[in-house]
């Protein structure tokens, strides 16, 4: 069991190069634009990148899972035709879809908040949709020949890039928001072109109407499953825009981006945990060896979400060169939600390792039901309580969509693929940051707590992880030897 676990951790690893020196680079601009943008425009930003996000799940709908599902396994002659089929109708739907958006530009930059100053910036979105939809599939065909490096390096090439045109434009050239479009449009051509290789070793010019509607059946579920699961990370934004105004949604957006190393560590798991399952589904003690994972995975993030939540002020507070912050002092008033943001991304890596059931046994009909009462949940929750806690009741929102949904999939992948996870030991965790998480805020209360309160408090989780048998020095040892490579 040990070499897969450590075969997952190392692709993880590999996926994580890009995903986490992407979203990091990425991150690092979060203080260019809190330090020099306005709230608003901060706002203007978060907002129209939710609507990118969500449109992004509409343009593939679903046909990167469904290939990933079958062409694994396939021969070279069979994998081009299902990879000529696949991408040539994302192509020719991709087109259709360009054409109606440009024919009704000013429409759709008054729907996405573009209006007055910045709707000329809706040609910039519709193009940077159009270049991502095209990139989507040969992405997820790295993924599925299992080729993780080349995935990273040019996952890291478009991202720099993207960085380094938003640096230029904004402190070079002084330019407003529009950098932050123009160097991301610029950054998905390149993507596209790093990609045709990819593209033409794989290409056949075919479409067979069989094995599509194979396709689409399997897919197609999982489209309003996606759109459920991205209104539930993204529709905040608007919600707060129409009830509270911009400002609020540039605060939300900047702590909420505080949560990145819990996402970056889900996202990156999540990237080799579908491929690792699919090729090891059939192993004699597979149920056990994902009951394991999920253990692991739980341990190391709960020491994120708690290290993050006791020095969070600590780093945004963190000064720069020129007497700037990591965070622009008038974003600091939302540090609030970064513990709320980081509990609801573990949760989310929870229904990640929980779809193995589903997604094994074929049950993706259940998906649209699970997410679709994760949106509800999302949508009712913010309504009720963004007028009256602001910023906070969007955070409590996310998290609520994600727990109800972690237990929902947890029930139906149970009743179809029963993994006996570790109970007791993902109990003690959840009690850990409990225990932990009730000294910090009651210390908070009494206005007393310092920097060593702070590294006594994580060295109190850690002795409690022993003491509640949720590791011994045995399982430790072996957990470090997932991430070190013996000689």
């Amino acid at each position: 069991m040990l070499s897969k676990l450590k075969q997952l951790t190392k692709e993880t690893a590999l996926y994580g190069i890009s995903t986490i020196l992407g979203r990091f680079l990425n991150f690092l601009l979060i203080p260019l634009y809190t330090n020099l943008f306005s709230e608003a425009d901060v706002g203007i930003y978060g907002t129209v990148y939710s609507y990118i996000a969500f449109f992004q799940l509409v343009m593939i709908y679903g046909m990167d899972v469904a290939y990933l599902k079958y062409a694994s396994g396939l021969e070279k002659e069979k994998l081009r035709a299902v990879f000529g089929t696949v991408f040539n109708t994302i192509v020719i739907s991709s087109l259709v879809i360009l054409g109606i958006a440009f024919l009704f530009a000013n429409p759709l930059a008054e729907f996405i908040d573009l209006k007055g100053e910045y709707s000329y910036l809706v040609y910039s979105v519709i193009l940077i949709l159009f270049f991502d939809t095209l990139t989507n599939i040969p992405f997820v065909h790295l993924r599925l020949k299992r080729k993780p490096l080349r995935f990273a390096v040019i996952r890291t090439l478009n991202i720099c890039l993207n960085l380094s045109l938003n640096i230029i434009l904004i402190i070079g050239y002084d330019f407003g928001i529009e950098a932050i479009f123009y160097s991301n449009l610029v950054a998905s051509i390149l993507n596209l072109i790093l990609l045709l290789p990819v593209i033409f070793e794989n290409y056949q010019f075919s479409l067979n109407l069989d094995s599509l509607k194979q396709l689409l059946k399997f897919g197609l579920p999982y489209l309003p499953a996606s759109v459920a699961i991205m209104m539930i990370r993204v529709l905040d934004r608007p919600i707060l825009n129409q009830m509270v105004d911009a400002d609020a949604v540039g605060i939300y957006v900047a702590n909420y981006k505080l949560g990145i190393f819990m996402m970056l560590f889900v996202a990156m798991f999540q990237y080799a945990w579908q491929p690792f399952f699919l090729d090891n589904s059939k192993e004699s003690d597979a149920k056990e060896m994902f009951g394991r994972i999920l253990t692991y995975f739980l341990i190391v993030g709960s020491f994120i979400l708690v290290g993050l939540s006791l020095f969070i002020n600590d780093i945004v507070q963190f000064e720069l060169p020129g007497g700037k912050h990591l965070i622009g002092e008038t974003f600091w008033s939302g540090t609030a939600i970064v513990p709320v943001v980081l509990l609801g991304y573990l949760f989310n890596g929870m229904y990640v390792n929980f779809t193995v059931g589903i997604f094994i046994e074929e049950k993706t009909r259940y998906m649209p039901f699970i997410t679709a009462l994760g949106a509800v949940i999302n949508i009712v929750t913010n309504l009720l309580l963004i007028p009256q806690i602001g910023i906070m009741g969007a955070a409590v929102a996310m998290l609520a969509s994600y727990f109800i949904m972690t237990i929902a999939i947890f029930v139906v992948s149970q009743k179809f693929y029963r993994i006996p996870y570790e109970y007791l030991k993902i109990a003690g965790i959840f009690a850990s940051v409990a225990i932990v998480g009730f000294l910090y805020y009651y210390g908070e209360s009494l206005q007393i707590i310092t920097a060593s309160h702070k590294i006594g408090l994580l060295v109190l989780f850690t002795g409690l992880l022993f003491g509640l048998r949720v590791v011994n020095l045995r399982e430790l040892k072996t957990i470090i030897n997932l991430f070190v490579k013996r000689k």
